[in-house]
């Protein structure tokens, strides 16, 4: 009997690769920018899809249809990636779950109308690429002309994994 539990032990140690099989993150060559090239997921994971966030309130005293009561570029992006960590953990899955992101943003009035991207930056890498949450999404990045409402400068959409 001990011999088949043995047996049994060293076959299944054999086989824990595959059933060990992880998500894969293609850093970008010869950067150091908090993204992955590419992200492969093996199969059997189970992807989750979670729609477009977009920012709370920051300023509870600011007029509640105004810009300053979302705050700027950066403020909206942790606003936002906070809602999503809480959605996330809800769902048992974390950050460093997150595979793929898309980000929506809108020019900044007092940018010129340019998105604010150093300030998207600095909201996204208080969640991505730090010690304590070192998995990168693949990502991308766009300006577009309007969101839901006129005060949202950020929207983002991501797609997770189930470990």
């Amino acid at each position: 009997m001990f011999k088949h539990a043995i047996l049994a032990s060293v076959l299944f140690a054999a086989m824990a690769p595959a059933f060990a099989a992880d998500v894969v993150r293609h850093k970008i060559p010869n950067s150091t920018f908090p993204i992955s090239s590419a992200v492969e997921v093996p199969a059997g994971k189970t992807l989750v899809f979670l729609s477009g966030v977009v920012p709370p309130v920051a300023d509870a005293n600011a007029a509640k249809d105004s810009a300053q009561a979302y705050g700027d570029t950066k403020t909206q992006t942790v606003g936002v990636l906070t809602s999503i960590e809480k959605q996330l953990k809800g769902m048992g899955l974390s950050m460093g779950d997150v595979v793929k992101m898309q980000v929506f943003l809108v020019g900044d009035p007092a940018k010129g109308g340019k998105m604010d991207f150093a300030g998207f930056m600095a909201g996204y890498t208080q969640f991505f690429g730090t010690q304590a949450q070192p998995n990168l999404p693949s990502r991308s990045a766009m300006q577009v002309a309007a969101l839901a409402s006129p005060n949202f400068l950020v929207e983002i959409e991501v797609t997770a994994v189930r470990p």
